[in-house]
Parts: structure tokens; C-alpha cells; sequence
């Protein structure tokens, strides 16, 4: 909590003078003079879950031409637990058409995004999502972002009962201000959650100091990387039976390149509580980062650096005194795995699910094969439900066994079968959006990421490692959208063109990687990398994974957690 003599950083005032979120948003919407909306109503609007951008590719083109930049929207669907119908699908593919982009994009955290959204149909697109019951509010902003949880649909059992309280969650930490039924639904209410109201008892008039992240996940797939996260349920099945969750807390993957003092970090475990313990223990946990985060420095203001700054220790007594109880001690776990299950897998219910392989989660009719068709197409004649990973890729879950083949045949018709023929490199990939859309990048990273891969692949052709499993992320700037530090490789935005290269991420998400080279070119790490992997493949242990061999041979010492992250890092070797 700031003292007297910390200035609050200018978000808290102006969360606080915004009416709850209204600011002049109506206002600006209603301007047609420009595209935009005003600086203070940009972030206003991150909590109804929209961010203005603008088309990069062809903004010093504009400028030259003294034109406004190229300005749109990008408009955030959280799905908790990342499951949506048929018919939710068919609406997103149909809002998609009045977007520059005309691409479905699923994105880390189980959400559908939309780029390319104009100011004058900003309404009418987020009004016709809430009536396909889903929401895009809190989808963005200073609040709990959408819960995501292990798609998880072989173990049918523990996925339903986990699914409710991941609703359940969603549900009761989205905001209760009306200004989102005004300014987007004309005053109806939002789908699927509680009647809105002009106060906020949970969050206040000045909502959290950032956002807040929470994942579910079922042991041994660490897919959601829990780990990551602000708040992390880990399920404990013992018999069978989900018993309850360990909680763990203060992860988070953003930093600032050349601040120290900014750091990604690891979810420590902390206790354990029954599965009717979650929503109080949710609540109580997102309270402790209302009162006590840094609203003074928004650099320093994510849970993860509250959980730093305090310790586990003292972040558990201080939940334990507002649920009134005392939580119970971690119990044992594994995780072997952060990545997809690709292909049919059968349930204990006898239905089937099919995980498709969506590179970097982008649903567009391109090269690649007309793969936003087909799912059209899929949405259509489908009778169960679709699954976002948190990894980019998409689960046709709850198909009966007589209508796999209908299914099959569309994947096969439609080029959805990708997943048959990469290497195992590519099946683990993950990249955020960068350019042209995002305003924060620094270099390419979903553009880019594919075309180095392609030469990587003939490498690991060469080298017998073609369909090895080994985890490979890319961002476009430090921020962390793709969760990089935790990959086995890992390429973060420096500048146009330059990654820094980072190496040693654990394969089941519970070690972050460290930094081997900073500023590199495509050749350069293409260099850099290729007599690694010839060193792995030749004197790898029976088992042993990418990031472990790295470390064992000393490439990269094994990192810390929080602040430790930037320590140990051989400066010599980063110009060599």
C-alpha cells in the first residue's frame, strides 16, 4: 500500500473517476470523426475487454500521407475452462466476416479474439456475443482475466466437476458495474452472469493494481502451465475422485528488457483446500492483491511481485485470516507434460475427442488450407462441444462414436490434419500475435516463428530428432503473452528482426529457462542452435529433455525463481 508521500500512478485516479467503468465511452462512440477512442476511454475499454490498435504494416506509409493511423479494434471472448458450443463457434466465424483480418484467433488463455473490429461496429459485434450467451467483459483491464482450466474431456468425471467450479469462479470475480449492459447491450443483462449493480463489492471503485490470472489444471498435463499464473489450482484425484485442489501462488511471465527489477516468476505451492473451499479461497486470494498490490508503480504492481515482496508464508496467513479457517498442507502431485494431446482419444464415457494442431491458434482461409471452412463446416453437422487449449490448438470434444467418421472426413477434406505430419518441434509451439496488430511488439513473433521452424526441421531431419517433443515459444516483446520463460527454447522480441534466445525451460512447466544470447538475427540463431541439438542428439540420456540436456551440459545454469531469474547469466557468453 502506498505511503503519504507515493503519488498513486494516474490508472487508480482515473478508475476512480470513471463511474465504474462508464468514463465517456457512449461519447466516443458516437464521435465518427475519427476511429479512435480518447486516451483515458483506451483504458477504460480494456476492462469491457477491447484494446484499440492499429495495422502497423502500414502505419509510416499513412503517415507520409498525413492519414490517421489505420485504427481498429481487437474484441476478447473469455470462455471459461476455454469451452464453447457449435453454435457459439458459428457466431464467431460470422462476426469475423466484418473484421479486416477475417481470422478466428484463439489465443493462451482459452479466449476467442478479433482483430480488425471497426469503431462503428465495436457495439453491434460485442452485443451479438453476449447474446450467443458468452461475454466479453473483464476479458481485459485491472480484474480477473478468464479462468482457464485443462480441456481435460478422456477424464469426463473430473473435468465436469471441475468445469463447475471454474464457472463458478469466472462467474463470481467478473465485475458487477452496469456500465457494461449500458454501453453494449442498451441495458439488458450480460449473459450468464449475475445482475449488474453500481457498486463493486469485491473489487471497489479502483479494481485491482493489474491483471489476475487463474488456471486449473489436472495433474500429469500441465497444458494451462499453472505455474505461470497469478493463482493455480492444481487437482488432487486420489481414488478416482477429485478431493480438492493445491493452491498455488504468485506466478507471472512479464518483464521489461533492461530492468532488473522486473522479472517473470513461478507459482510457489502454498496449501490445499477441498473443491467447496475454491471460490472462497479465490476470492480471499484476489482480496489480498486488492489491498496490498502496488498501485504506485505499475511495473511492480502484478500479484507475483506482492507474493515476492511478502513471501508465501505470510500471503497464506493473511488468506487463512480472511477465510477465517486454516488450509491444509500440499499434497503430492506429478506433472510429466505441458503440451496437447494430438489426435482421437476415448473418454471413460465412451465419447471421443479429436485435438487439431492450429499453428500460433490462427482460424484463416490461407496456404495452409481453408481450415476456417472447415471448422465451419464441422460447427455444423457437430453434436458435442469445441475446447480451446491453453496452447493454441482446438478439441472437438463429445463426439459419439457413430459420428467420428463425418468428423474424420471433414479434417481430412478441409487440410485439418496437420497434426499427422509435423515434427514434434512444431507440435509444441506457441507465439503471441506481435505485428502488425499488437502495439507493444518489438519484432515479428507469429509471422516469424513458423519460418523458423521450417529450417530448424531439416536440421532435426538430419540430426534423427524430427519428432523428439521439445517446447519452443516466441513473443514479440518481453510482456510474455506465449508464456516464453518457461519453454525449452524460447525467442523474446529485442528489436526489429532481434531475439533474444533463451534456453533450460523444464518440459513439464516447472522450471523457467535462462538467457543464452541476447540481440540475435535469424542466421545467427539458426547458428547458434544447430550445434546444440547435434550435441543432443548424440549424447542425450535415455529420456532426457531438451531443457534438462541443456543444463546438464552447462549451456545455461539452471534458473531461479522471481528476482534470481537475471542472476548467474554468463555476460560473456551473451556477445560471443
Amino acid at each position: 500500500m502506498p505511503t503519504e508521500t507515493q503519488k498513486l500512478h494516474s490508472n487508480e485516479g482515473l478508475k476512480e473517476a470513471s463511474n465504474f467503468l462508464r468514463g465517456t465511452i457512449l461519447e466516443g462512440l458516437a464521435d465518427s470523426s475519427t476511429g479512435a477512442l480518447s486516451s483515458d476511454d483506451q483504458k477504460l475499454t480494456k476492462f469491457h475487454g477491447t484494446y484499440l490498435q492499429d495495422d502497423r504494416d502500414v502505419r509510416s506509409e499513412r503517415r507520409k500521407k498525413k492519414l490517421d493511423k489505420a485504427y481498429s479494434f481487437m474484441v476478447r471472448i473469455g470462455l471459461p475452462g476455454g469451452i464453447c458450443t457449435p453454435e457459439q463457434w458459428l457466431t464467431v466465424d460470422r462476426l469475423v466476416e466484418y473484421t479486416s483480418y477475417q481470422t478466428i484467433k484463439l489465443s493462451t488463455r482459452q479466449a476467442f479474439q478479433l482483430h480488425g473490429v471497426i469503431k462503428s461496429n465495436l457495439k453491434s459485434t460485442i452485443k451479438t456475443i453476449n447474446e450467443a450467451m458468452m461475454t466479453t467483459l473483464a476479458a481485459c483491464g485491472d480484474d480477473n482475466r478468464n479462468v482457464i482450466a485443462n480441456p481435460n474431456p478422456h477424464q469426463s468425471h473430473i473435468h465436469r466437476q471441475m468445469q463447475a467450479v471454474v464457472e463458478s469462479v469466472s462467474a463470481h470475480l467478473k465485475p458487477k458495474t452496469r456500465a457494461y449492459s449500458e454501453i453494449w447491450l442498451d441495458g439488458e443483462p450480460v449473459a450468464s452472469y449475475p445482475a449488474a449493480e453500481d457498486e463493486e463489492p469485491l473489487y471497489g471503485r479502483t479494481y485491482l493494481p493489474r491483471k489476475f490470472k487463474i488456471a486449473f489444471a489436472v495433474p500429469p498435463v500441465n497444458d494451462v502451465d499453472v505455474f505461470t499464473n497469478c493463482l493455480g489450482f492444481i487437482a488432487i484425484v486420489e481414488g478416482g475422485k477429485l478431493t480438492g485442489f493445491n493452491i498455488s501462488v504468485g506466478g507471472g511471465m512479464g518483464m521489461t528488457h533492461g530492468k532488473p527489477a522486473t522479472f517473470p516468476r513461478l507459482g510457489d505451492v502454498m496449501a490445499f483446500c477441498t473443491v467447496d473451499q475454491v471460490l472462497e479461497v479465490a476470492e480471499s486470494i484476489v482480496t489480498v492483491q486488492r489491498d496490498f498490490g502496488d498501485r504506485v508503480d505499475r511495473s511492480h504492481a502484478r500479484f507475483k511481485y506482492t507474493v515476492d515482496d511478502h513471501g508465501v508464508d505470510w500471503i497464506r496467513q493473511e488468506t487463512e485470516t480472511r477465510l477465517g479457517y486454516a488450509l491444509g498442507e500440499p499434497r503430492e502431485f506429478e506433472f510429466t507434460s505441458m503440451g496437447d494431446r494430438y489426435g482421437w482419444v476415448e473418454g471413460a464415457d465412451g465419447k471421443h475427442h479429436l485435438t487439431l494442431f492450429l499453428e500460433s491458434g490462427r482460424v484463416v482461409d490461407d496456404k495452409r488450407g481453408p481450415l476456417r471452412t472447415g471448422l465451419r463446416e464441422i460447427a455444423k453437422v457437430h453434436r458435442g462441444d469445441f475446447r480451446l487449449t491453453a496452447n493454441q490448438n482446438l478439441i472437438i470434444a463429445q463426439v459419439a462414436a457413430e459420428d467420428r467418421a463425418v468428423i474424420d472426413a471433414l479434417v481430412e477434406k478441409y487440410r485439418l490434419d496437420a497434426y499427422r505430419r509435423i515434427s514434434g518441434l512444431r507440435r509444441n509451439q506457441v507465439s503471441c500475435v506481435a505485428l502488425p496488430t499488437c502495439g507493444l511488439a518489438l519484432a515479428e513473433s507469429e509471422r516469424y516463428l513458423p519460418i523458423l521452424l521450417s529450417e530448424l526441421e531439416v536440421i532435426l531431419d538430419e540430426l534423427g530428432l524430427s519428432q523428439d517433443e521439445i517446447v519452443i515459444r516466441s513473443t514479440g516483446c518481453p510482456n510474455g503473452c506465449a508464456r516464453p520463460y518457461v519453454a525449452e527454447i524460447a525467442l523474446v522480441g529485442r528489436s526489429p528482426g532481434k531475439y533474444n534466445l533463451y534456453l533450460g525451460g523444464g518440459f513439464n512447466g516447472q522450471r523457467m529457462n535462462k538467457l543464452y544470447r541476447s540481440s540475435l538475427e535469424h542466421e545467427q540463431i539458426i547458428e547458434a542452435l544447430r550445434p546444440i541439438l547435434a550435441h543432443y542428439a548424440k549424447e542425450r540420456l535415455p529420456g532426457e529433455h531438451f531443457g534438462d540436456f541443456t543444463i546438464r551440459q552447462a549451456y545455461v545454469k539452471a534458473s531461479g525463481n522471481g528476482s534470481d531469474f537475471h542472476q548467474n547469466v554468463d555476460e560473456a557468453a551473451l556477445v560471443r
